[in-house]
């Protein structure tokens, strides 16, 4: 692409013009002019090499860095830049062998957090802590370094008291309120998560307002691109976060809204989260993109985890069976490390259904079986707790275990109502009506109150042709709820 050329003498003046008003974009393309015509322009190549890493297109940074690396083998610090591109280009094997080639000792507390991020993000915590304790002493990093890694084991309450301390201690800073959200709705604690995200929301447009997002009316809004800055305000991070809570309790108007709040990007520019949340929300209206989004993620490096049980989930519940067996058979080596065993199970059985539906019951059957004890257990701790809450306030920590029992208890509600839907339409493709108003029956316990369990029975018993009147009364109080038939719930997971 051409542009103007720059007149002799105002060529710094330019290029820190452009980079004041984040043109990143032009200081590319000047910058590669200039190494086109001297290949090893030091000032050209480094300016480069900064504007791919400020725009995240940390592959090129890396490629840039590696060259000025080998140009200038007496500027260490191109090294260790070098192997931050890398790292945040997901080339971790290649990042640690640079780092290898560090030996300055200036260079080596800046070498040691970058390893330490890099076994993080192996998942290799163990030697990750070892070398967070190499931290120097007075270190500010260390106490946030920590909390991550108390939240990585799964250790949430220790994680969100550290965030806190390092809070107090260092004052407002974005990621570090992405941190305490996460935490509060690892803990189900949504109201405290979302006001969090709605500070991290205020400071990001407050402090920069061309980031802020919002509904365009169907005009297409300028990208914001994909920035350091960007990252560095969480807005983006915050938006999916809300837009997890509001997913998960099938808000899913707000949930749009979320997504539609982010700072405009085009789709191509899209994070891998974003991506993936948007595929949740397209699947409703469009699953074919829906399904291709999520295939698309399957192939990047890395992908969020939920991508992979969510495509097989939403594959059998719009009955697109022999697409679940092929991806599943594709990418066996992500079985274990994605799936839990209940829904692996229960995706084996979805997939046994066509081939052999009797053995996909007898599954189905000891699923709902292994259930069933589970919420019996956590509908007497509830109630327990909902009697003592009549008779006065709950201690801080029974109340926040009580709503913990609730959150779980709706989980393994929804996992047990997929199980028994799923049985139903075992019973419904044969006619066997009877058959599913016994199941649903002996499912009133715990199903009594939930609309897709109602509506089935209502199907149920109106195909059954011998009592319409009974049936009526089922479909009255749901008759404006948009429900499929004799559908299961997918227990799709949201990403943050």
């Amino acid at each position: 692409m051409s542009f103007a050329p720059i007149k002799d003498g105002e060529y710094t003046s330019t290029i820190y013009g452009l980079i004041r008003d984040n043109r990143y974009n032009d200081v590319i393309r000047i910058s590669l002019y200039e190494v086109q015509k001297a290949p090893s322009n030091r000032a050209a190549l480094s300016l480069l090499a900064y504007s791919y890493y400020y725009t995240q297109d940390f592959p090129n940074a890396a490629i840039c860095y590696e060259k000025l690396a080998s140009l200038y083998p007496t500027l260490p610090k191109y090294r260790l830049y070098h192997a931050q591109a890398l790292y945040n280009a997901f080339q971790l094997t290649d990042a640690l062998g640079v780092i290898a080639q560090i030996e300055e000792q200036e260079l080596l507390p800046q070498v040691i957090k970058l390893e330490a991020c890099i076994k993080y993000r192996e998942e290799d915590l163990r030697n990750a802590r070892i070398l967070v304790e190499q931290y120097a002493e007075e270190d500010a990093d260390i106490e946030m370094n920590v909390a991550c890694l108390e939240y990585k084991e799964g250790n949430i309450d220790k994680a969100l008291e550290r965030f806190y301390a390092v809070s107090n201690s260092i004052g407002y800073r974005p990621d570090l309120s992405y941190a305490i959200a996460l935490c509060h709705y690892r803990r189900k604690e949504n109201n405290e998560a979302l006001k969090f995200i709605v500070d991290i929301v205020a400071n990001g447009h407050k402090m920069h307002p061309e980031l802020e997002g919002g509904s365009s009316d169907g005009v297409e809004l300028r990208s914001v691109g994909n920035t350091l800055l960007l990252h560095e305000t969480c807005l983006i991070e915050a938006c999916n976060l809300k837009f997890a809570i509001e997913y998960d309790a099938k808000n899913m108007s707000k949930a749009m809204e979320a997504l539609t709040d982010m700072p405009p990007r085009s789709e191509e520019e899209w994070d891998a989260v974003t991506l993936h949340n948007n595929a949740l929300v397209a699947v409703e209206t469009n699953p074919a993109d829906g399904f291709a989004k999520l295939q698309f993620l399957l192939s990047q490096t890395p992908f969020p985890q939920e991508a992979f049980g969510n495509l097989l989930l939403l594959y059998c519940k719009y009955e697109y069976i022999d697409l679940a067996a092929d991806v599943l058979a594709e990418n066996a080596h992500l079985t274990y490390k994605y799936l839990s065993p209940f829904t692996f199970d229960f995706i084996d059985a979805m997939i046994s259904m066509v081939t052999s539906p009797d053995h996909a019951f007898a599954k189905l059957d000891g699923m709902a079986a292994k259930t069933l004890p589970d919420l019996r257990r956590l509908s007497i701790k509830i109630h327990g707790n909902k009697s003592e809450l009549m008779e006065g306030e709950l201690p801080p920590d029974q109340k926040f275990q009580m709503n913990k029992d609730i959150s779980e208890y709706d989980e393994v509600i929804e996992r047990y109502l997929a199980v028994v839907m799923a049985q139903c339409k075992v019973c419904w493709d044969r006619g066997q009506y009877s058959r599913i108003e016994k199941i649903l029956g002996a499912s009133l316990e715990f199903l009594d109150k939930n609309d897709t369990y109602t509506l089935n029975l209502a199907h149920t018993i109106y195909m059954k042709g011998e009592k319409y009147d009974v049936a009526a009364q089922f479909y009255e109080p749901i008759v404006n709820a948009s429900i499929d038939n004799v559908s299961y719930s997918s227990f799709i997971s949201r990403n943050l």
